[in-house]
């Protein structure tokens, strides 16, 4: 999850935000299987004061367990909660700063494990570091859980992760028993056309959130986190609903209803002849910290209004 750069447009800029935030559906898997509260164990020293998060998902978890007011500062694409917007920036993924990182004098700063050369010059200036990894759904409360034991708030965090556990607990429940639609995640396309369509496959944070939320993902099959469609392909699929992703402002408002209406072109598909495309905007899909329950109940809401009709 993340702002996006307006010199992006359309498809391109979604693909921005994602490869800055490393992930979203899990375009970025960690290279080692190694739990993540193994990698993190904290060592003897005191627990850090002055906290640089590279991540927007850490930096919202900060805040979530309390431990934001030790953040000096954070990523690029950080955009909630909004008391970040008074921090420095120090980069992303891609172009981290390294001198405006030594020049905020950080005792703890959280990167991309994919992130070796930052990694090695943090190490070689004696700055200890949290690498972030991320597979699945249950990352993020692990995450948050090695971050808390990190920075010396493990009851904060534990409670926090516990709550988000609870409330993607009680969505699952909501939703139990009734029929699981085959469904069509969507996070990219050309404005205005049915071209350059990327979905979810069948892993990754928003697959597994998807199917809390009472769907079949159509891809399911395909183990992948990015699936790149032709119109052919989602003809044969027959997805029942399909759910396309905007974030930051990749889509104005006032646009919802005629990208809605590209569906239009394929009238055979099930989920275009029933009228249950929905198009869905929020920065919530594209950080996984703890604001996924928010997705998971927009996912929810889509796929089974009944449920939460009164």
């Amino acid at each position: 999850m993340a702002a996006l750069p307006p010199s992006v447009s359309g498809t391109r800029r979604v693909s921005a935000a994602l490869v800055a935030c490393a992930f979203f559906v899990g375009m970025y898997v960690a290279p080692s299987a190694e739990p993540v509260a193994a990698q993190n164990r904290p060592g003897s020293a005191a627990p850090p004061r002055r906290i640089i998060s590279l991540i927007p998902a850490t930096t919202e978890m900060l805040f979530a367990m309390g431990a934001g007011d030790r953040l000096a500062g954070v990523g690029t694409y950080d955009k909630f909660p909004p008391e970040v917007e008074r921090l420095p920036r120090v980069g992303g993924l891609l172009d981290p700063s390294v001198e405006r990182i030594l020049s905020l004098k950080p005792d703890l700063v959280i990167v991309y494990d994919t992130q070796t050369e930052l990694k090695g010059q943090l190490a070689r200036a004696g700055i200890p570091t949290f690498r972030y990894v991320h597979r699945g759904l249950p990352d993020i409360t692990e995450t948050m859980r090695a971050l808390g034991v990190r920075v010396g708030a493990a009851p904060a965090a534990d409670a926090a992760a516990a709550h988000i556990e609870q409330q993607l607990a009680a969505i699952r429940t909501r939703v139990a028993r009734r029929p699981r639609p085959k469904t069509l995640l969507v996070f990219g396309r050309e404005p205005g056309a049915l071209r350059r369509i990327d979905a979810s496959g069948g892993y990754g944070f928003l697959h597994d959130v998807l199917e809390i939320a009472g769907g079949t993902d159509v891809l399911a099959d395909l183990k992948r986190q990015s699936v790149q469609l032709s119109t052919e392909s989602i003809l044969a699929r027959a997805p029942e609903v399909i759910i396309e992703l905007h974030y930051g402002t990749s889509l104005r408002t006032d646009r919802l209803g005629a990208e809605r209406l590209v569906w239009n072109a394929l009238p055979s598909v099930p989920a275009v002849k029933n009228n249950r495309v929905h198009l869905l905007v929020g920065d919530e899909f594209v950080v996984p910290g703890p604001r996924i329950v928010i997705a998971a109940d927009r996912f929810a809401r889509a796929l089974h209004p009944d449920a939460y009709a009164r």
